[in-house]
């Protein structure tokens, strides 16, 4: 695709986002920036909270990712359906009730200072990593797509990537975040359903033989029950409720925009609509993984580079000019997506659980500066590093750091036993030392079985224990 075509289509979807920020963040101030003061239509946060929550990682990671896995990953999207159910019937009215900006100011009602910290010091590393994951993603497209003519090297790339988000989040925060997604998830899913509509022109089938040869196909199998295997379904099913728990339900990131509804009833409203599209939406992108790979073997094309890099080569070079653009806007919606809220909920988590929330402007402005560069550098370095499929990596990453998060939560939502506060940084810093030695030697310690995405869960029970271990009862 012509190098102008590509910076053209950037720079047009930017300069939108541009827009919508001046409109969404005039006369705003802190309780602006943190909460949207409370005034978003439901129905709006929840088409928003599609596109971030598939981020660049499902729209670039998954449809490469069923070439080596089927449809087995849709195992793990029925178990996020009930996760969302779990975190709209428990955790929403509790927050609500409890009128929280950061959900970790839980932790230190619940329990003491040193667990609320602890809490939402691994929310900070959880996000910055995650958040960076999914923004190597586009960077790499961007990559790809652009820079590599001109000779720009990545470190450029990411920087320029990460400069244009700070540019329209700074001013207006999760009320500009809010209108922003909505734009996002629109770009993104019709980014999709014209790739497959091109695919299926240029295959010459009918919507009766596309639906045949996406059901048909030996990659859409679904269901796998081989026990000792990572993808079984009872670990993949378990495993996605626990990390919908964790990385939304336990996420700043997540239920910020949530928090910004006008009320419980409203935000619960949100996620049980949003559950069923997220849910609608993954088996689009799964569909979509198959046809790329029948396309390739029809046309005789050579698949050869990783997963990660499947949609975008054949976009981009074999889909002809408008699939190649509907790509790129779908795939900068994504990274922005996910980013620009993850970068505005490490902000909001900082200033409020290590700052106390009561910041200047200034101040604010400068810890979002630097939660920029720490992206920055963490990018940087795990392209140096990655060799995995990024969806692999970031649920992979999940399982150690949000581990923690989740055995606090359903401790002290599970009994009324007091804790230790001064051990508890203690046990949550073990429990992933102790999580990773029992991954390391599982096959061995249970005879073949080796963990997958549930290694969360695991992670999330050895900290349950710790903290029943520092316990005492509570008068």
């Amino acid at each position: 695709m012509n190098t102008w075509i590509v910076f053209g289509v950037v720079f047009g979807y930017f300069a939108l986002l541009m827009i919508v920020s001046w409109l969404t963040s005039r006369n705003s101030n802190n309780e602006t920036f943190f909460t949207g003061n409370r005034q978003s239509p439901w129905y709006l946060v929840a088409f928003g909270m599609i596109g971030a929550s598939l981020s660049g990682v499902t729209f670039i990671s998954v449809p490469g990712e069923v070439g080596n896995t089927g449809w087995s990953y849709f195992q793990f999207v029925l178990g996020n359906l009930v996760g969302y159910w779990v975190v709209a019937q428990v955790l929403i009215p509790l927050y609500y009730r409890l009128k929280l900006v950061s959900i970790y100011t839980y932790l230190n009602q619940r329990f003491g200072f040193r667990t609320y910290k602890t809490g939402s010091f691994f929310f900070l590393v959880s996000q910055t990593i995650g958040a960076s994951f999914r923004l190597f993603l586009v960077a790499g497209v961007l990559q790809l797509a652009f820079f590599n003519a001109f000779h720009i090297p990545f470190w450029v790339t990411v920087l320029i990537t990460i400069l244009l988000i700070w540019c329209y989040t700074f001013r207006g925060g999760i009320k500009t975040i809010v209108w922003t997604d909505t734009l996002q998830t629109l770009f993104m899913l019709a980014s999709v359903v014209i790739t497959i509509i091109v695919i299926a022109k240029k295959l010459d089938l009918n919507n009766i033989e596309l639906v045949n040869s996406v059901k048909n196909h030996e990659y859409s199998q679904v269901f796998n029950w081989d026990w000792q295997s990572p993808r079984n379904f009872f670990k993949q099913f378990l495993a996605g409720i626990a990390v919908v728990i964790v990385m939304n339900g336990l996420d700043q990131n997540m239920m910020q925009k949530n928090l910004t509804c006008k009320n419980t009833k409203e935000a619960q409203k949100n996620v049980y609509y949003f559950s069923f599209s997220f849910v609608l939406a993954n088996v689009l992108f799964l569909s979509l993984g198959v046809l790329l790979y029948v396309f390739a073997q029809q046309q005789g094309i050579s698949l050869s580079g990783k997963s990660d890099e499947v949609y975008a080569f054949l976009a981009l070079n074999h889909f002809g000019l408008l699939a190649g653009v509907v790509f790129l806007l779908g795939i900068t919606a994504a990274a922005y997506s996910s980013a620009d809220s993850a970068l505005t909920a490490l902000t909001t988590s900082f200033c409020v659980d290590f700052l106390g929330g009561d910041v200047t402007r200034k101040k604010r402005l400068l810890i979002h500066l630097i939660f920029s560069i720490i992206m920055f550098f963490v990018i940087v370095v795990f392209d140096i590093i990655n060799n995995d499929s990024v969806v692999t990596a970031v649920f992979k990453v999940a399982g150690y750091t949000y581990g923690p998060l989740l055995g606090l939560f359903v401790f002290g939502m599970g009994n009324k036993r007091a804790v230790r506060d001064r051990w508890v940084p203690v046990v949550c810093l073990l429990s992933p030392i102790l999580t990773y030695v029992l991954n390391m030697y599982s096959e061995s310690l249970f005879w073949g079985y080796r963990f997958g995405f549930e290694l969360l869960i695991a992670n999330g029970l050895i900290t349950f224990i710790g903290l029943w271990i520092i316990s005492y009862r509570s008068k």
